[in-house]
């Protein structure tokens, strides 16, 4: 099984990030209720035992108990506010300190302090912190940056550090998502940033998830829309889980305070544990990460994939009958799912791939391809 490392990079990133690994810690703790380190959990966490100082404990036959868990993933920000966020949750348990990079007065929304200030200035200190984590990985596979565009550091410094891993990792692919700002965005600086990052990401990045914070509000409006009553804790794609810090990363506080901004990044998250599923759990017809690359990047720079994620509500049946798996394919396709403000009938599909979870027909699936 191979593994992937998470840069997150900006306040962005980090506000991202951190929703992601509680959602993933919860999710694996749903499947994994004996407790054991196995490959599926090896993709993005190392089992460490710092009593005895070891700081990789291998996964072997899958049968080995968790010691602790550590996260294969770097925080990169120059200012704190948000790492100290982390710092002071239950997360804080899944990095140390050698696993942040961050600086003290920001990059004031200037794409070229990010890149030409504080990416130089920073750069061996990211460099050795990245061949650390590369280091205690069996079968590197992947890097997984996630950053914003209208920002400084996302923008300025993500974009410099997706340099730096072509760099250093040539063969290892570089998947960046990308938050896009909004039309009324109040940062004078926005478009700038996004114009200047995208044109080194389009060099430097093997495929890029650009979301759009305008998609993210729509979906987040439409779910809020329809009454608590009606749905179950924690089903929505926004919803941050039925136990926020729960699972392995557990409290005896109870539920925590809400962030700002986590219904949205709740989104993000779950498109990338939608994403990596395939490579952490076992399934029918299951794809390596690195096929998504092959199979929808035609030609190198058009590198940019539209996604989508349906339905906005986890379903309760376990076996989903073939009407509403119809629904969903077609909901998938529609503008109301997709995770960037664009009318997907009104151009051509170069490629398109479809990941199913759950308990499905191939017969069903196979049928509503062919459609």
């Amino acid at each position: 099984m191979s593994q992937s490392i998470v840069v997150q990079v900006g306040q962005c990133g980090n506000q991202i990030g951190s929703r992601f690994w509680d959602m993933v810690l919860q999710e694996h703790a749903k499947y994994n209720k004996s407790g054991v380190y196995d490959e599926a959990l090896a993709t993005f966490f190392r089992n460490v035992d710092q009593r005895r100082g070891i700081a990789n404990i291998p996964v072997g036959d899958g049968t080995s108990r968790i010691r602790g868990l550590k996260a294969r993933g770097l925080m990169i920000d120059m200012e704190e506010g948000v790492i100290n966020q982390i710092r002071n949750s239950p997360l804080s348990e899944l990095f140390d300190d050698r696993q942040t990079v961050s600086g003290v007065s920001g990059s004031g929304n200037n794409w070229a302090v990010g890149h030409h200030v504080y990416g130089p200035q920073y750069r061996e200190t990211i460099i050795e912190a990245t061949r650390r984590e590369a280091e205690c990985c069996d079968a590197l596979q992947s890097f997984f940056l996630i950053g914003s565009l209208g920002g400084g550091t996302g923008s300025g410094l993500g974009s410099y550090v997706c340099g730096l891993l072509e760099d250093e990792f040539p063969e290892v692919y570089r998947f960046t998502t990308s938050l896009c700002p909004s039309v009324d965005d109040d940062v004078v600086t926005s478009p700038y940033n996004s114009i200047l990052s995208l044109s080194t990401i389009l060099n430097t990045a093997d495929l890029v998830l650009p979301i759009e914070n305008q998609a993210l509000l729509d979906i987040y409006t439409r779910v809020t829309s329809e009454s608590d009553k009606m749905r179950k804790k924690g089903s929505a794609l926004t919803d941050s889980g039925v136990n926020a810090y729960g699972g392995m990363c557990a409290t005896a506080s109870g539920a925590r305070k809400t962030q700002a901004f986590d219904t949205m990044n709740n989104i993000v998250a779950r498109l990338l544990m939608n994403m990596t599923s395939s490579m952490r759990f076992e399934g029918t017809m299951n794809v390596d990460i690195n096929d998504i690359v092959t199979n929808l990047v035609p030609f190198p720079r058009l590198k940019f994939l539209v996604s989508s994620m349906t339905p906005l509500y986890s379903l309760a049946d376990v076996k989903l009958p073939p009407r509403r798996l119809d629904q969903m394919f077609t909901d998938a396709f529609s503008r109301e799912s997709q995770l960037i403000r664009a009318d997907p009938k009104s151009s051509t599909y170069l490629a398109c791939a479809l990941i199913v979870r759950g308990d499905v027909e191939i017969s069903d699936v196979r049928r509503n391809i062919e459609k």
